[in-house]
């Protein structure tokens, strides 16, 4: 994906299992590469499609959602590598303060806008070329359709940095032009967003008409911002900690290999042992234990929020190739050691016949008819509700238990005796919430459904 204004190229790398953008701008011969992720094999990769030569790589903030790539490239390509001033890091790298400007060749500049609100320390960049400024590289400030979240430093700080985020926004389409495009970060499905961001593509003129940073005054801004936070992912705790001592290079050899006996011998101990395939094939059969996960939704987001950080960790694909794409997702959010891997059909990774399990599913008709009588599937005894809070608070299964699938692990005790019938608001973490209880031997039913067709199903609904 690529904008381009006059003879400035802009490419878009995006990682959308983490809802982020990372981005290389060029003028055809030399390259600026901004906030990339862990595995830059994807960045040199572009720039050697398009032979150009990377030489400067900037970040616009220590990153909590993912171990940034930044360091390394840098060290790759000899490239400088801007960060902040006043960030302390435990690297070399070319401080930047607000109004330093970064010649990336003679018609291809960068210029540093301070823009606080996400982090203290957050900076913008402002791309110019031959003809003057054609866009702002925005990290997590001015999103499309919404800002960055502010209280990932702790809640103390959210009010303040709330008040900076307003203040940003405004900083930065003063500086530009209406035709300017932003080129945020995060926005795409990241939980560092505030809200839920809107479009693929925007102008500093059409965010001056919809985002809520430049439509309202501060005080309901702040207000609004403030209300809309959620919990998010555990393991962010982990990231900025990574980033500012400079992560090591990405190691992407294979896990050890584990045959049947060792893999029952990890689920007996009730290690993370953690099945990569759809949850379709999941529910049909699977390795009793087993915690579904499948590449087909956002797994490294809820693996890393659900793990103890640092558990043996045990990844099974249907391939090699599978179990590879799992250990670049999980790298890019620091978890790059396992302690092993297996590949191949549920019935030749069983050690015995009885260790295969399979899991009963149904959509939101089946809970109208059971919860009306008897039917083919058990009476649910609980419904269980594994949406965040957010969502939980918006509408939900009348008398439904609510525990967010990020809890389930840790608050099992809290989910009521009898037949569980778990759902989400698609079916991706409902069936990650049902092999954990399947685990801890409870009866479960995946409602592998969309949320959105409860209501017209006739199931009762609360809000």
């Amino acid at each position: 994906m690529l904008s381009a204004t006059g003879e400035t190229r802009v490419e878009v790398i995006e990682t959308s299992s983490l809802g982020d953008r990372s981005y290389l701008a060029t003028d055809g011969e030399v390259a600026v590469v901004v906030d990339p992720q862990r595995d830059v094999d994807r960045v040199l990769a572009l720039a050697g499609r398009l032979g150009v030569r990377i030489t400067l790589v900037l970040e616009t903030h220590v990153h909590n959602d993912y171990v940034s790539g930044g360091l390394e490239l840098a060290r790759l390509t000899g490239a400088d590598y801007g960060v902040a001033a006043a960030d302390k890091v435990a690297f070399e790298r070319l401080p930047l303060h607000d109004g330093d400007e970064v010649a990336v060749s003679d018609g291809l500049r960068v210029r540093a806008l301070a823009t606080p609100g996400h982090t203290f320390h957050h900076l913008s960049y402002v791309l110019v070329g031959a003809t003057g400024p054609v866009g702002v590289f925005t990290g997590g400030s001015l999103l499309f359709g919404t800002t960055g979240r502010t209280d990932l430093l702790g809640e103390q700080h959210s009010e303040d940095l709330a008040r900076h985020q307003h203040a940003s926004a405004a900083r930065i389409v003063e500086a530009l032009p209406d035709g300017a495009q932003i080129w945020p970060t995060h926005g795409f499905g990241s939980f560092c967003s505030a809200s839920q961001a809107s479009g693929d593509s925007a102008t500093v003129g059409e965010q001056k008409e919809i985002n809520p940073a430049l439509t309202l005054g501060e005080g309901e801004f702040v207000e609004q911002t403030l209300r809309g936070l959620d919990t998010y992912p555990a393991y962010y705790a982990h990231m900025g900690v990574q980033n500012t001592a400079g992560a090591p290079p990405l190691d992407l050899r294979a896990p050890a290999r584990a045959d049947a006996g060792e893999l029952a011998r990890r689920l007996d101990h009730g290690e993370w042992v953690v099945d990569l395939r759809s949850r379709t094939a999941f529910a049909v059969s699977h390795l009793a234990g087993a915690v579904s996960m499948g590449l087909d939704g956002p797994m490294v987001t809820w693996l890393g929020w659900m793990i103890d950080w640092g558990a043996p960790l045990t990844l099974l694909g249907e391939s090699r190739e599978q179990v590879a794409e799992a250990q670049r997702e999980l790298a890019r959010i620091g978890i790059d050691r396992f302690a092993a891997a297996a590949t191949g059909a549920p019935e030749e990774l069983a050690e015995h016949p009885e260790r295969l399990r399979a899991t009963p599913t149904a959509d939101f008709g089946d809970l109208a008819a059971a919860q009306r009588g008897p039917t083919a599937l058990p009476h649910p005894d609980v419904v269980l509700d594994v949406r965040t809070n957010g969502e939980y608070r918006e509408s939900h299964v009348e008398g439904a238990v609510h525990v967010p699938l990020y809890d389930v692990p840790r608050r099992l005790a809290e989910v009521p005796s009898g037949v569980v019938w778990v759902h989400c608001g698609s079916g991706y973490r409902a069936a990650a919430a049902a092999s954990v209880l399947e685990g801890a031997g409870r009866d479960v039913v995946l409602i592998d459904d969309l949320f959105g067709s409860a209501a017209e199903s006739g199931v009762a609904m609360a809000s």
